[in-house]
């Protein structure tokens, strides 16, 4: 490890599995006696983010980013926890003999990545993380390891995505060309939604963006940590009918429910790394796909990859196979660890999203 980030710990250097192993709850840490990102209640646990399929209600203790901690509380009610702690981006934090570091993962705001040390042995849990610059979060940080362990959810070669500023540019062409349309795009409340907003912002667009009342805990948290959003309006009051030619972002599901239906011949977009398959566009009724995604396309696992300069790859959630049979070919020692909870970018955020559509 060619880094200055000190190994925690003495004595014999432990075997990978007994330093991190997956169980049926999630990656356990025995020396520490702590999980990193649990799927059912657990005494103590580690988050890496706050979608809902790796941020869970019910723990005894969690220590997690500032932003994470908000974003747990704002979706499950400050009592989602017995206890909390941050974690400051970088701090070491020690857990009996093991050192725990939470290092930026550039998928949504206070996502991290936790690198987890002792007796001369590091092991990396990306979380969920991507490589593209989003202006809404701090950007990934690749950090040297023995052991990385790296989401799978676009490891397919069929999987590049496109620069993002593109695809919003065709999604303000579309606004140019059809002015009596509503567009109406369906984004995860948490991170793309605001990530939409903000690459608007940065497009030039400067008329208000109308959103889904699921939408809207969210965007407020993220407009008070500074991040730029212009002028947002919620839907619910507005006549619909009067909402030709302005950008309505919702939750996807909304897309297809009787809401979308009331605004002026909608153009239906969304936005997701999965409209890479025209079919999936199709199924779903989607005039305008969007390739915009929050994880790491295949170019850009097989660059961290390389760029962690760990010997031995786990690889979780998503095409897992496709990307263990890649680090063979590459030298490289893999395994899927076949972790059972989380969901694809498709499927995380639809629990969150039905109790914030109820709520709003």
């Amino acid at each position: 490890m060619a880094d200055a980030m000190r190994p925690a710990g003495l004595g014999v250097r432990w075997r990978p599995s007994e330093l991190l192993l997956p169980t049926p709850a999630g990656l356990y840490c025995p020396p520490a006696d702590i999980h990193i990102d649990p799927v059912r209640p657990v005494a103590r646990a580690l988050i890496t983010h706050g979608h809902s399929d790796h941020a869970r209600a019910g723990h005894g203790a969690v220590l997690a980013t500032r932003e994470t901690l908000a974003i747990m509380a704002l979706r499950y009610g400050e009592g989602f926890a017995g206890s909390r702690q941050v974690a400051l981006p970088g701090e070491a934090i020690r857990i009996g003999e093991v050192e725990f570091r939470f290092l930026p993962a550039g998928h949504v705001l206070g996502s991290a990545q936790i690198a987890v040390e002792s007796r001369g042995l590091r092991i990396v849990a990306s979380g969920d993380y991507k490589r593209e610059r989003d202006p809404t979060c701090a950007p990934f940080e690749p950090v040297p390891c023995d052991i990385f362990i790296t989401e799978a959810t676009f490891g397919l070669p069929v999987f590049r995505h496109p620069p993002a500023a593109g695809e919003v540019a065709k999604l303000l062409e579309s606004v140019r060309l059809f002015p009596e349309r509503t567009h109406i795009v369906g984004a995860y409340s948490l991170g793309k939604a605001q990530r939409l907003m903000a690459l608007i912002r940065e497009a030039g667009y400067e008329r208000p963006i109308y959103i889904h009342g699921a939408v809207e805990k969210i965007t407020a948290f993220y407009r008070e940590e500074g991040v730029p959003l212009g002028e947002t309006r919620l839907v619910a009051g507005q006549d619909r009918k009067a909402l030709g030619g302005e950008i309505v972002i919702c939750p996807p599901s909304a897309t297809q429910d009787l809401w979308a239906r009331r605004f002026p011949d909608p153009v239906t977009a969304f936005a997701s790394g999965w409209m890479r398959i025209r079919a999936r566009a199709r199924q779903k009724g989607v005039e305008l796909p969007m390739v915009v995604s929050d994880h790491a396309d295949w170019d850009d696992l097989l660059a961290t990859i390389r760029e962690v300069g760990a010997g031995e790859i786990w690889v979780t959630h998503g095409e897992a196979d496709a990307l263990v049979h890649w680090c063979g070919t590459a030298g490289l020692r893999a395994r899927p660890l076949h972790l059972v909870g989380y969901g694809d970018e498709g499927e995380a955020e639809t629990e969150a999203e039905a109790a914030d559509a109820l709520e709003a």
